[in-house]
């Protein structure tokens, strides 16, 4: 059974997807309660003596295994980071939809994410996102925007790579809203390198999955739900060709046509 929708160019197919049995869903409950057990304990003892690359490293196994005990896929298409590539000082842009597009991310490349200030409240995973550098941003204070490009622009000039959600929200998948341009001003500032990537979750028929979501009023208890009861989830990451702000004219750098430009770029590969 599918829901069809419009938007101003092509329908988007909604798929439902099928349930997982009861066994299956305490067997997953079980198997993430364990894997975050062993991250808790992970940046409790190894991450205080590590260095960044073993920290790195260790974030990319967890997510990757986080993923896999939920049985969910992870495609790559275009341009993805080559493995053991360096990648360096590079802001991923990308549309946002579920707390999975983190992992999924960190699964290929481990970044540092700009993420809102609530979530560093959160039990467990608030203290997981604190131990992973994090850079929170209280979206109710205006002058914490100009502290957080500030704090981005410095960690993209040491070699970081940060991953913004620039819609400063989620959807559902089947839309992708207005990118804010204040974070896109810390890539020019480091005269770093942009890598959109245009997420997207499949349905069996090639439809989008909107039971992914983390979006509207859904609470984190209700997403981790949903996720429990899909079979076979997957997640599409399009890595669109990196902006080398370095070779770029000067004209360009415009912190609004800049971010649109990538904005465009995201719904064109999606669709929208």
């Amino acid at each position: 059974m599918a829901t069809v929708i419009s938007n101003n160019r092509l329908p988007i197919i909604i798929n439902q997807v099928g349930h997982t049995s009861k066994l299956t869903r305490y067997y997953r409950i079980s198997r993430v309660s364990v894997h975050t057990v062993v991250a808790v304990l992970a940046v409790s003892a190894v991450f205080p003596i590590a260095s960044k690359r073993v920290k790195s490293s260790l974030i990319k196994w967890w997510c990757k295994r986080l993923l896999a005990v939920l049985n969910m896929r992870i495609t790559t298409h275009g341009h993805p980071p080559l493995p053991n590539s360096n990648m360096r000082s590079t802001m991923v842009v990308a549309n946002h939809i579920s707390w999975t597009d983190i992992h999924a991310l960190n699964s290929i490349e481990p970044l540092r994410f700009i993420a809102k200030s609530e979530i560093s409240h959160w039990p467990v995973f608030g203290y997981l996102a604190k131990k992973a550098n994090v850079l929170f941003i209280d979206r109710n204070k205006r002058h914490d925007a100009a502290r957080i490009v500030h704090q981005t622009a410095k960690s993209l000039i040491e070699g970081d790579n940060l991953c913004p959600f620039p819609e400063g929200t989620t959807t559902d998948g089947t839309r992708v809203m207005p990118f804010k341009s204040s974070i896109i001003q810390a890539a020019i500032h480091a005269n770093a390198i942009i890598h959109p990537v245009a997420i997207r979750y499949p349905a069996t028929n090639g439809g989008i999955n909107t039971h992914i979501a983390y979006a509207g009023d859904t609470t984190m208890k209700e997403s981790m739900q949903q996720l429990l009861m899909q079979k076979n989830p997957t997640v599409e990451l399009h890595f669109l060709a990196p902006i080398d702000l370095a070779k770029m004219d000067e004209a360009f750098l415009d912190r609004r046509k800049l971010t649109q430009h990538i904005e465009q770029l995201i719904k064109a590969k999606l669709d929208f």
